[in-house]
């Protein structure tokens, strides 16, 4: 893995990211446009077995010509990394090693709520909101990651 700052001096040309909010049930997935612009929600993967999640990652890699995941890394409010954070980055190591792009943790504190916030202000009902919850906060995540890389 490489941290953020890293992957921006690395990057030689815009390319297209992917975006992951690793929950304990669900996975939002989020792209993003090849000038890396805009994030827009992809979809949400129900956690299954580890290498059931490695290849439907490869395959919407392989679909949508992603170069590097952009992975949420769910910090305490004070900065330290608590037990969610631990699990994430195992994950993130997992995903690492078995996938061949860049992997970055990008700091997602108050992501999903900022996703269930945006969508309220939208005027999109609930249950559809929690429906959408995991790809749109993956896509908080990626827009995130992507206005830092562009500044």
């Amino acid at each position: 893995m490489i941290t953020i700052e890293e992957f921006k001096k690395k990057q030689s040309e815009k390319c297209r990211l992917m975006g992951l909010d690793l929950g304990s049930k669900r996975i939002g997935v989020s792209i993003c446009d090849e000038k890396q612009l805009i994030a827009t929600p992809y979809k949400t993967i129900h956690k299954s077995k580890n290498n059931e999640l490695i290849e439907e990652l490869k395959n919407i890699i392989q679909e949508n010509d992603i170069k590097a995941i952009i992975i949420g890394y769910p910090l305490n409010m004070d900065g330290s990394s608590g037990s969610s954070a631990q699990s994430v980055n195992d994950v993130s190591k997992n995903i690492d090693k078995e996938i061949d792009v860049d992997v970055c943790l990008w700091d997602e504190r108050l992501s999903t709520v900022g996703a269930f916030n945006l969508s309220s202000q939208l005027d999109v009902n609930v249950s559809k909101r929690e429906k959408n919850i995991d790809q749109n906060a993956a896509a908080f995540i990626l827009q995130g990651a992507i206005d830092y890389l562009n500044n």
